[in-house]
């Protein structure tokens, strides 16, 4: 295998010309210097240098000097930017699921600041299942995402109702409101939430029609337009000619929990972590 120590025999032995020069630079002794030069040369199946002339380069090894002078300088990069990151402290990687309001999502975020922890954060927002996939093979370290869901071996939160508002279009004076799909995110983003939402408006026995859209935003557009009605716990959203009313007949809260993983290797302190944004999530949906 070909190993940084290789490399810093090949570059020494380049600039110093003489064995004994580039041993005492690399700090080892002669004799494993050049064993190590054997052996890259084996790796590399060139020969690096003419023996017969002193220690002089041969055209391969002149070819190959800039390739192993870029090599080591990008792996003392590399120590340089992971010993900056472990200075700076622990690195929080936190994912929202897209129908968390954006204030809410603010004040979870900070809760590790208020609770004496100085993360550094790194937010994303994706689908629930994108979210709990990530979980899993450590691309993040605690996720809010929408109950129900199958979460595999994760930990949770208790769950968080948050209220939510039935967006729709001004009814016309003296006329009855027409009857319009529900604005709903693609299913396979979160498919047990869906399908209780999608249950639960079915509950007075009515027939549901739903259409799909990308955001919020989407939806209080066709909303506006008067093509359907929108559900949401953003408090803020709105537009010229759209109504709102809470979403309490049938209720219809958003359902969040807090997920991390306990198997990760700080799977104690993300655990603590997880719990503070647990209290900030349940207090901050109580406002």
């Amino acid at each position: 295998m070909l190993t940084e120590r290789h490399l810093e025999i090949f570059v020494a032995l380049a600039e110093e010309e003489h064995f004994g020069a580039a041993a005492q630079r690399v700090g080892i002794t002669q004799p494993p210097l050049s064993q190590g030069l054997r052996r890259l040369e084996a790796l590399l199946g060139v020969r690096l240098f003419d023996r017969d002339r002193g220690v002089a380069l041969t055209d391969e090894g002149a070819l190959l000097l800039p390739h192993a002078r870029r090599a080591l300088a990008a792996l003392a990069r590399l120590r340089e930017i992971g010993a900056r990151e472990q200075a700076d402290g622990r690195r929080l990687r936190l994912g929202f699921a897209p129908e968390v309001p954006a204030a809410l999502a603010a004040a979870v975020a900070a809760a590790p600041g208020r609770g004496g922890e100085r993360p550094r954060l790194a937010v994303s927002t994706a689908p629930t299942t994108t979210l709990l996939s990530d979980l899993s093979a450590g691309r993040l370290d605690v996720a809010v995402v929408r109950h129900p869901a199958v979460l595999d071996g994760l930990a949770a939160g208790e769950v968080v109702l948050v209220p939510t508002w039935v967006l729709s279009p001004y009814a016309p004076r003296g006329g009855s409101a027409p009857r319009l799909p529900v604005a709903v995110r693609p299913r396979e983003e979160a498919p047990a939430a869906h399908d209780l939402f999608v249950d639960t408006l079915a509950s007075r026995g009515r027939a549901v029609e739903t259409v799909v859209i990308s955001d919020e935003r989407a939806g209080l557009a066709l909303v506006a337009a008067g093509q359907a009605v929108l559900v949401t716990a953003d408090r803020t959203l709105a537009a010229a000619g759209v109504a709102r009313r809470p979403a309490d007949d049938p209720a219809l809260p958003l359902r969040l929990r807090v997920v991390w993983d306990p198997r990760g290797p700080a799977a104690e302190q993300t655990a603590a972590t997880a719990r503070l944004l647990v209290d900030a999530l349940a207090r901050e949906a109580a406002l």
